[in-house]
């Protein structure tokens, strides 16, 4: 008798930076949210597809969960109460040292799907702990199934694997079995730009720049990418181009070296910026930006 292939979405939730990010990546196998120490980074709902003969998965990285301060915030929660609702398979990730969990397990422990508890950064635990660990959280919390990990180290994410698979709903696959996101390159592109200003500027930078692909022309040598970096202040913008252009010289050249690895391809990219006072409260500029329908 044949196997019936399984499909599903697996989607991650959790808080803000608690691996998220770093999980989908490993367990996709390709590097499709970016990651920085700083907490709000994924602001999208990102899917990423793994296909084997009789299976495919689509895993999903939702922002974190929180408390919304501004529209964009708000836009961003929608998306986790989307991902609430179209899941087959939850993966809940924490930290053995999260006091504050209750709140995230609150928002799944309601609905009927499996629920994978994965407890991260166990490389921070010393081995002899780890055990009393999971028995602790999954007295707790009870759910389907509880695992240590670490998304960084990779370490038990085989074990994450096949309890996802064996959750995974009978269902032919969602999307064709060579997709591997159901983002286009240009999005990346973005989101690789807005990495590189996580990880060259403090503060408020980071959180009130959005990165705007005005334009992308290939062609057979090269691919012409011009990019609008808007901000909220003109005192953001100076900071973001820094003393004669040097931080958005810099910002261009990490970029533009990312992309032109994940693109396979040589790129020409020019960054502009644009102050476009509150855009993150803005309804037109949210819906503008993909964050609203």
């Amino acid at each position: 008798m044949d196997t019936p292939h399984k499909a599903g979405f697996v989607n991650i939730l959790g808080k803000p930076n608690v691996g998220k990010s770093t999980l989908m990546n490993a367990l996709v196998g390709e590097r499709l949210s970016i990651i920085t120490s700083k907490a709000q980074t994924t602001r999208h709902r990102i899917m990423g597809i793994v296909n084997g003969d009789d299976f495919q998965i689509v895993y999903s990285d939702t922002p974190g969960i929180l408390l919304p301060k501004y529209k964009l915030q708000e836009a961003m929660m929608t998306f986790v109460h989307t991902s609430l609702q179209d899941a087959d398979v939850f993966l809940v990730l924490t930290e053995a040292n999260d006091k504050d969990f209750a709140p995230v397990w609150e928002k799944v422990q309601h609905l009927s799907v499996p629920k994978i508890l994965l407890i991260n950064k166990i490389d921070l635990l010393p081995p002899a702990n780890i055990a009393n660990v999971v028995a602790e959280w999954n007295e707790k919390y009870k759910p389907t199934v509880c695992l240590p990990i670490s998304a960084l180290k990779r370490i038990n994410l085989e074990p994450a694997f096949a309890a996802i698979l064996q959750h995974l709903p009978p269902h032919p696959p969602y999307f064709p079995k060579d997709a591997l996101t159901d983002r286009p390159e240009r999005f990346f592109v973005a989101e690789i730009v807005r990495e590189k200003i996580f990880l060259n500027y403090q503060q408020e930078i980071p959180y009130a720049t959005e990165v705007v692909i005005e334009s992308f022309k290939e062609s057979p040598d090269i691919v012409r990418i011009k990019a609008l970096l808007l901000v909220e202040r003109n005192t953001q913008k100076s900071i973001l181009i820094g003393k004669g252009g040097a931080m958005l010289k810099k910002v261009g050249s990490e970029a533009r070296a990312d992309i032109e690895t994940f693109l396979e391809q040589k790129v020409f990219l020019e960054l502009f910026v644009k102050v476009e006072e509150k855009w993150r409260d803005s309804e037109r500029w949210l819906r503008n930006l993909g964050y609203k329908g």
